[in-house]
């Protein structure tokens, strides 16, 4: 799949069947929409194209209202919307910055501007709440009229619904916020994961003492950054590492070690104040065959994956170091006791989403 930013790019296809929207997650209700789009493309002989957009349009204008609450929580960062969306078999990402600019221009504008002379649109498939332009003042029948004239195609795709449920990417949000990551994963159609790089941190995990057997390395962390201030999902979680010996077998690679875990999403309260938004990763156990090939100091710039797969707890400030080390010693117990239960009681939902996805 090829990412452009902007369409003043000369690989970009001259031609395109297209569909527009943030896919914050990739959902169900997006994997549908993309499988018909393939559908179509592969009809009319086209490439298949999304144009997305960064920052969010709801970001953007919350922050020229000096009101970050109405910002979205992020699902996903763009790293794993992209992922997702080769994933699902898209031709070509077109990701425009949405700015004043882009903000302002008028519907019949934005469909000559970027969907006729930047993209090349033949097709065009858009959901059944779209809006665009100034002040939303297009929407799908603004899109036809203009494609009977100008000689593209237009389509929409009604709402998508899990047992009775609209699925969207306000549900996913709202499932990770109350902390149903079940939930979520039905609406996704996988394990709700946060990729990234691993970075270094401040090395405080090997200060504080680890009780299991054998280990005297304290609370060691895998460290990846979420780069959105207002993550959906927030505190203490079960997880599991996909990617530390650079195998995914779950995104199509052949083998992989894959690490249970408990790790914290958030701002880390109790040892600083900086604001920014983490994921750290402490592995239940470091398998002798992954210590062998991945020695002290080599897992940093490793591109992972991180499962979150049950929460434990909300994230909290204690009262210093002592504090925070029993309640790390108490997730381990959680962490330990979820991956203990019997592998059906877990596979359930993974089986049931494999089986629907799109």
């Amino acid at each position: 799949m090829q990412v452009f930013r902007g369409f003043h790019h000369p690989g970009i296809a001259a031609q395109c069947a297209l569909t527009i929207g943030n896919f914050d997650g990739v959902h169900r209700g997006h994997q549908a929409m993309l499988a018909l789009l393939l559908s179509e493309a592969r009809h009319r002989g086209l490439p298949t194209c999304v144009l997305t957009f960064e920052p969010h349009p709801r970001d953007f204008f919350a922050k020229k209202l000096g009101k970050p609450e109405l910002a979205p929580a992020r699902i996903a960062t763009l790293r794993d919307k992209l992922q997702e969306l080769a994933r699902c078999g898209i031709d070509q990402v077109v990701v425009l910055r949405f700015d004043e600019a882009l903000a302002s221009l008028p519907a019949q504008d934005f469909i000559q501007r970027v969907l006729i002379d930047g993209l090349g649109t033949k097709y065009v498939l858009v959901g059944d709440d779209f809006r665009f332009g100034a002040k939303r003042q297009g929407d799908y029948a603004t899109l036809d009229a203009a494609g009977q004239r100008q000689g593209f195609d237009v389509a929409r795709m009604m709402s998508y619904e899990v047992h009775g449920l609209r699925v969207s990417s306000s549900a996913v949000r709202e499932a990770l916020a109350d902390g149903d990551m079940d939930g979520a994963a039905r609406l996704l159609g996988r394990p709700y994961a946060i990729s990234g790089h691993v970075i270094h941190g401040q090395k405080l995990g090997r200060q504080l003492a680890e009780t299991a057997p054998g280990r005297g390395d304290g609370f060691r962390t895998l460290n990846l950054k979420f780069d959105h201030d207002k993550p959906a999902a927030h505190g203490i979680f079960a997880v599991r590492v996909h990617g530390l010996d650079g195998q995914d077998r779950t995104l199509g690679g052949s083998g992989g070690i894959v690490l249970d875990g408990v790790a914290s999403l958030g701002v880390r309260p109790t040892v600083e104040d900086a604001g920014r938004v983490l994921l750290e990763v402490h592995a239940l156990d470091w398998p002798e065959t992954l210590a062998a090939r991945l020695g002290p100091g080599e897992a940093y710039g490793k591109l992972v994956r991180v499962e979150l797969l049950q929460k434990l707890r909300d994230e909290a400030r204690f009262d210093g170091l002592d504090a925070l080390t029993a309640a790390i010693r108490e997730d381990v117990r959680q962490a330990r006791a979820y991956f203990a239960e019997p592998a059906t009681t877990h596979a359930a939902v993974r089986r049931q989403t494999t089986r629907d996805r799109i």
